[in-house]
């Protein structure tokens, strides 16, 4: 486990330790609320979508997210019309992963000065998000906050947060509570660093027009601004299908940990990584971060999977391939409760975070 003073993130301002404390104290809090009546949550804190009990077999599906530090990089390249994507990609691949159908995200956009141009430049990507998911943006909220909100620089300070609702069958509620050893874990490729690590990208690569080598051209800014993949169509269809589908894990901050808010009594050993795009590489080197770290704060390359018998793996590849090219069996289901074994990396993850092995 990487010790949080020690690490590169803690160095560049993210302490994930005291994060983690301060949810869970907040998550007490609420648990406690007594709306006085009977409450309709059947799924809450810890997944990654909660969901409430409508009427009948029908559950709502809710989750709240935002593009994170990735926005500064917008505001220093001067660049607005893909962050939308992300706002929308970070809400609907949550809402996917109970089984639902997503179906709106409202989005809340603060900024320091309310610039039409900006303003429409984020729009473009929340169309295009909102598209590619096949859902509806109703509605939304625009704050303007000088006093709160200094851009980089100002006055092109933002920040944009959406909320995402779906709707499912409660008797086809998707939790990992089916999981079982041997099990299929199929992995579906990120199209970069997503919308997490971002402080620890920027402290490592702060020259967002410097074109290295190891992108092949491409700058370090565009590469950054790489949206958000968005996997709604390819889970969806998977979901229609005739395969069985026991897991689905959204992955971000924490990577592959991420599959431990599944299921708790299982593990999983991903011997079969997808490729680490270079952008990985190049952060790890710059920022002289190691494999058990880049391991916790980025995807490294696989950016959702999808938990499935084995005999019915090559079918869920062929349907993700569809939507997902480079879509592959990455590991599968073993007995050690709570671990995760990346044996490539020589690491082992668990709830204190990777170490190796």
């Amino acid at each position: 486990m990487v010790a949080m003073g020690d690490s590169a993130y803690a160095r560049a301002g993210v302490d994930t330790g005291l994060a983690e404390r301060g949810v869970a104290a907040l998550v007490d809090v609420l648990r406690t609320i007594d709306p006085g009546r009977e409450q309709r949550t059947l799924l809450g804190a810890g997944h990654y979508a909660a969901v409430m009990r409508l009427a009948g077999n029908t559950g709502l599906a809710l989750s709240a997210d935002g593009v994170g530090t990735k926005l500064i990089v917008a505001e220093e390249l001067g660049r607005f019309d893909t962050v939308g994507i992300d706002c929308v990609a970070m809400n609907v691949n949550d809402i996917v992963c109970v089984g639902a159908d997503p179906i709106a995200v409202l989005d809340y956009i603060a900024v320091e000065e309310a610039r039409e141009e900006v303003l429409a430049a984020i729009g473009v990507g929340l169309k295009s998000g909102a598209e590619a998911a096949g859902v509806e943006i109703p509605g939304g909220e625009l704050a303007v906050v000088p006093e709160l909100i200094r851009g980089h620089p100002s006055p092109s300070g933002l920040d944009l947060v959406g909320m995402s609702v779906g709707l499912l069958d409660l008797d086809r509620i998707v939790t990992g509570a089916a999981i079982g050893p041997g099990d299929a874990v199929i992995g579906l490729p990120s199209s970069g660093a997503h919308s997490n690590g971002f402080t620890l990208a920027r402290r490592a690569l702060p020259d967002l027009r410097e074109t290295p080598a190891e992108l092949g051209g491409a700058s370090v800014g565009e590469t950054l601004l790489e949206p958000t993949a968005i996997y709604v169509r390819a889970v969806r269809e998977l979901l229609a299908s005739d395969v069985e589908v026991r897991g689905l894990a959204h992955i971000t901050g924490d990577g592959l940990l991420n599959l431990l808010r599944l299921h708790p009594e299982v593990g999983y050993r991903i011997d079969s990584p997808l490729p680490v795009p270079p952008i990985f590489d190049l952060i790890a080197a710059r920022a002289e971060a190691g494999a058990a770290e880049m391991h916790e704060v980025f995807n490294m390359g696989c950016g959702f999977c999808c938990v499935v018998p084995a005999r019915q793996a090559d079918a869920g590849v062929e349907i993700l391939s569809r939507h997902h090219l480079g879509a592959a069996v990455i590991g599968h289901v073993i007995e050690r409760p709570g671990v995760v074994e990346l044996p490539r990396a020589g690491l082992m993850g668990g709830e204190g975070g990777f170490a190796t092995a």
